[in-house]
């Protein structure tokens, strides 16, 4: 049995991995959903990594972590609180750890190349339609109307300004799961950063933004293998 720390992104609640948790849970492992305060104006990468380890608890084996989306920028950290041996970027944002480049600098310097340009400025939380455009359009009518249930807001604050000059911590390793049909993050910039700053290669897979979402026993799988 692993156990997986489900790190939530800047769209949903933790409840968007419930189809993900019960896959994975028909493969025998335990599941873990942590669920992070929003909007706390004074919280540091290091707070939120604290509130997630507290969520998770003591391992009582392997341990996998697996962020989706924004939460990439606090996967290093979130592993090593939480003792995981491996960390798994979903659909993900990578840091530029070697550079130590906070999120805010990283994406004022590579904005286009990150991101979709008809993403920028969108909030998908806030909009039926744009969540179903950038986030579920490869999902089946009911399995959408559903993962619309999920959405909240995420915002991390000062932990996207917060300069990150270390390295993944060592004894953990990196893993990414690429969907080549995302419409937020770009693909050809994921499929590089998973090489260049994580050195690992992706594993890709014909699904949107979201996989956990509408596929989430193929994702359930992949974990399972890694």
């Amino acid at each position: 049995m692993t156990e997986f720390v489900l790190v939530h992104g800047s769209t949903q609640s933790p409840a968007g991995w419930d189809r993900l948790a019960d896959a994975l849970g028909t493969h025998g492992h335990h599941v873990t959903a942590v669920d992070l305060t929003p909007g706390r104006s004074e919280w540091t990468v290091a707070d939120y990594a604290g509130q997630a380890a507290a969520q998770a608890g003591e391992p009582a084996g392997r341990r996998v972590v697996v962020g989706h989306s924004g939460a990439g920028v606090l996967l290093p950290a979130i592993a090593g609180a939480t003792q995981a041996s491996a960390a798994v970027w979903l659909a993900a944002y990578v840091s530029d750890l070697a550079a130590g480049h906070s999120m805010a600098q990283d994406v004022a310097a590579h904005r286009d190349a990150i991101f979709h340009a008809d993403w920028l400025g969108v909030d998908p939380t806030s909009d039926p339609d744009l969540a179903a455009r950038f986030l579920f359009h490869d999902c089946d009518p009911p399995t959408r109307q559903w993962a619309l249930s999920t959405l909240r807001l995420f915002n991390p604050g000062p932990a996207v300004y917060q300069d990150l000059p270390r390295p993944l911590p060592p004894g953990i390793t990196p893993a990414f799961i690429l969907p080549t049909r995302d419409r937020t993050l770009r693909p050809e910039w994921m499929r590089q950063a998973a090489r260049q700053r994580l050195h690992t290669e992706p594993v890709e897979l014909d699904a949107g933004h979201c996989p956990h979402v509408s596929q989430p026993e193929t994702v359930a799988h992949i974990l399972s293998q890694t």
